[in-house]
């Protein structure tokens, strides 16, 4: 039986949703790998971002309507999902994971996260199932999971992202692009991304050997 991996997205877009090559390149990576992607996305709203200049248009757009594009369609609705139906679980990168998934972007260390999100990211620590957090996605991890796991995650070498993951309980390590971070303790993976990559190349290298790694760890 394939190994189920859950892709936590947050919407469709790197400004205000989930970074789509990184997305792409994930769901990909666990097919080459045997494995079965299983996407989800909570059922909540966000402001909307234009692509073509970077600002916020004044509009919403929903997390799960707007992932379901990656998915092409086939997308379940985050509260719907437990540990129990997975084998792992990614968080690729984006705004959307910083802004959707929990609101670190605004809040830095002190962020908030998503309930349901929060809910997961515990339920799979507490049943020591891997997880891999890909460009920004990390912080979301160690906002949830710094105090009492303290996990080691990478995303890359920015210093102040870095020093708000410490103050976390979570612990930074610099990583290359294309190389990746493994906190064998927690089971935690992690990779920089396009928190560095300037080559598409190089996210996508970066991103298929994470997750090998954490499919590796289940």
């Amino acid at each position: 039986m394939k190994k189920k991996i859950g892709v936590v997205l947050s919407g469709c877009g790197v400004y205000d949703g989930s970074e789509i090559h990184e997305a792409v390149f994930t769901l990909l990576a666990i097919d080459r790998n045997g494995a079965e992607a299983v996407c989800m996305a909570p059922n909540t709203d966000f402001p909307e971002v234009n692509h073509l200049t970077g600002a916020p248009t004044g509009a919403k757009r929903n997390a799960l309507m707007e992932s379901a594009r990656i998915a092409r369609g086939k997308i379940r609705c985050l509260r719907e999902v437990h540990a129990v139906d997975l084998d792992a679980i990614v968080f690729p990168g984006g705004f959307g994971a910083a802004r959707n998934l929990c609101n670190f972007a605004e809040k830095g260390a002190g962020a908030d996260v998503h309930p349901e999100v929060a809910r997961l990211l515990r339920e799979m620590a507490a049943a020591k199932k891997p997880i891999c957090a890909i460009c920004i996605a990390p912080t979301l991890v160690a906002a949830t999971l710094g105090k009492e796991y303290k996990p080691k995650v990478t995303i890359g070498t920015d210093a102040g992202t870095a020093a708000a993951i410490n103050a976390t309980g979570g612990r930074h390590q610099d990583c290359p692009v294309t190389e990746f971070v493994v906190d064998r303790e927690n089971r935690i993976v992690s990779t920089p991304a396009y928190m560095l990559a300037e080559r598409i190349s190089e996210a996508a290298d970066g991103i298929d050997r994470a997750i090998k790694a954490t499919i590796d760890l289940i």
